[in-house]
């Protein structure tokens, strides 16, 4: 497999300030066609003080209206079309608030556009044509499987559509057809690399490389835990179905050291979370992004709730497209306990730094009691506990452990609840739940808080 592989050299490796222009021409562009086409955005541009011809360029992109993803639930189904409904070809989406979902409408062009920036991501893992890519994605309206599926047909990889779940299949596929490249969640990356230890399948019968692994937040300590795992460079890799999906950016092979994000179709910003003041780089804030180039459904300036940083230096990969950090956390994800942000990342942090502890967890917001609490319930690692006789013991020995690296890091007193392992339920399709709510009417873990 190829470390170099750069999809599209010319788009990929353009020089900041040509890319600037082009950014420029794209967002004159786009804010004609809206203006021409959607009604939802030809009134808000004209609350905003822009007219139709109007030429605003990146100077003027901080005095354009955001789009939150509440436009999108107001506007349900339709609304935010920019073509006629007849050139939607798909549609993909996520779930919203009381089973309400977000869509997305697909034309042509956007399939092929998501294809292309799909590409880029397999090429930053150092894919190319032929390489074998196992892609454990779901398929259906969640945009992962679909999306990196059209990227590495497009680039010409040998793919297994596997999907999400079946593990036990997915182990046997693994080992037999000895894939370079795998795409999944993080959290299944490491029930698969658990799967692949309980069947006895050592790491070096199998020939993978490289993981791209999105969808979910996950942190340094959780890549090198799916490192270990699975003895393979773990990338990251970030979409949002409002978007495009997966291939907003992703981290190159070569660095691992913030996502590369396709500037030359998704303009990004990061502004603080409350104000929308535009930050610069290196700051922590909130990413909005503009679609430059989609066509059915077009966003200005959508705010996605994801907290996370720009990185504009030089990367040793050559591509001069910015980097974002990880995503630390989402403004919705955020806990308040007592007074005390807490964002489900720093959690995690200290979790997987733990090798006495297994990669699966649950954050419980109890309230039950007058005052809510955090409980962060956990598993011991396999194998840990020398017999059953010391197992109680040596749950509660890590439980204080944990609980005060906690202390440390949070600057607050959380309950730490070790439990057996298989305890905290497992994620085999779609997403993993890292926060539950217990109340008079719902306990996540019965028998166990």
């Amino acid at each position: 497999m190829r470390v170099d592989t750069i999809w599209d050299q010319r788009a990929e490796r353009m020089p900041a300030d040509e890319r600037a222009d082009l950014q420029a021409g794209r967002l004159d562009g786009l804010l004609g066609r809206l203006a021409e086409r959607s009604p939802f955005y030809r009134e808000r541009l004209a609350a905003a003080g822009v007219g139709p011809g109007a030429r605003v360029g990146l100077d003027g992109l901080a005095g354009l209206p955001f789009t939150t993803k509440q436009d999108l639930w107001d506007t349900y189904p339709w609304g935010l079309l920019a073509v006629p409904r007849e050139q939607v070809l798909r549609v993909h989406g996520s779930s919203g608030t009381g089973g309400r979902p977000t869509l997305v409408a697909y034309s042509r062009a956007d399939l092929e556009l998501w294809a292309q920036v799909c590409a880029r991501a397999l090429g930053c893992a150092g894919a190319g044509p032929g390489t074998l890519v196992h892609n454990g994605y779901g398929y259906g309206l969640f945009t992962g499987g679909l999306g990196m599926h059209a990227g590495a047909e497009l680039m010409g990889c040998t793919l297994v559509p596997v999907s999400g779940g079946q593990t036990q299949r997915q182990v046997t596929l693994l080992r037999d057809l000895r894939p370079e490249v795998l795409c999944c969640t993080p959290s299944y990356a490491t029930r698969l690399g658990e799967a692949l230890a309980e069947a006895g399948v050592a790491r070096d019968e199998l020939a993978l490389r490289v993981g791209i692994f999105g969808a979910e937040p996950w942190s340094e300590a959780m890549r090198a835990q799916i490192e270990d795992l699975l003895g393979l460079r773990a990338l990251d890799i970030y979409g949002l179905s409002e978007v495009i999906g997966p291939g907003v950016a992703c981290e190159c092979v070569e660095a691992q050291a913030g996502l590369h994000v396709n500037e030359d179709h998704f303009l990004v910003e990061v502004v603080d979370p409350d104000s929308g003041r535009p930050l610069g780089a290196g700051e922590r804030g909130e990413l909005v992004f503009t679609t430059l180039t989609k066509e059915a459904m077009p966003l200005l300036r959508y705010r996605t709730g994801d907290i996370a940083a720009l990185d504009r230096s030089a990367c040793p990969c050559g591509r001069t497209l910015a980097r974002m950090s990880k995503v630390t956390g989402r403004r919705d994800d955020m806990l308040v306990i007592r007074g005390v942000n807490v964002y489900p990342s720093e959690v995690e942090a200290v979790l997987v730094a733990e090798r006495a502890v297994a990669p699966h967890y649950l954050l419980v917001v109890d309230t039950t009691q007058t005052m809510p609490r955090l409980v962060v319930a956990c598993e011991l690692a396999a194998g840990w506990a020398i017999c059953e006789e010391t197992e109680q013991a040596e749950r509660e020995r890590v439980a204080a452990e944990v609980a005060a690296a906690l202390q440390d890091r949070l600057g607050l007193t959380v309950e730490v609840r070790v439990l057996p392992g298989g305890t905290i339920p497992r994620v085999e399709l779609g997403k993993a739940v890292r926060v539950a709510q217990r109340t008079a009417d719902r306990d996540p873990l019965p028998g166990w808080l």
